[in-house]
């Protein structure tokens, strides 16, 4: 249901946002005790403030009033998604190719669950790092967690 709802949201709300200079980063709708959060994350060349959330929320808050694609209450979050971020589809693979991140994997591989190196690439279902060992090949579904580092 909740994933539904997110790409239901995604793509009533991905035009006004991108006609307003941001990527759409990200949509989830979660349970956080006993409330529900839709949460929005927006990213620009030139980073994100409390300014952009501002203007993005307003926007799209009365889209979704009008469409109603949310039977329960819930409340409406737009941020940023920060410089350390997860990494959760093949587009924000892609995004951050070049960058310092970490894979956390549900076994480890070379006798190791957490790696940290520059992301080289990915391809056919393939993240390849640069790790202080060399080269490293993690198929996409040996990975629990994949994020960029900002310090190591």
């Amino acid at each position: 249901m909740a994933k539904g709802i997110a790409a239901a949201v995604r793509e009533l709300i991905a035009p006004t946002v991108e006609e307003l200079g941001y990527r759409l980063w990200d949509v989830e709708y979660t349970k956080e005790g006993a409330d529900w959060h839709l949460c929005v994350t927006i990213d620009s060349d030139s980073g994100i403030d409390i300014s952009d959330c501002e203007r993005v929320h307003r926007a799209i808050d009365p889209l979704l009033d009008e469409a109603d694609p949310i039977e329960a209450s819930y409340c409406l979050d737009v941020s940023s998604p920060g410089i350390e971020r997860e990494l959760r589809t093949d587009e924000h693979i892609l995004a951050c190719l070049g960058q310092r991140c970490e894979a956390r994997l549900f076994k480890a591989a070379g006798g190791k669950k957490v790696w940290r190196g520059t992301l080289l690439s990915y391809a056919d279902g393939t993240v390849a790092l640069e790790t202080e060992e060399g080269t490293l090949s993690l198929a996409r579904t040996d990975i629990s967690k994949l994020r960029t580092v900002y310090f190591d």
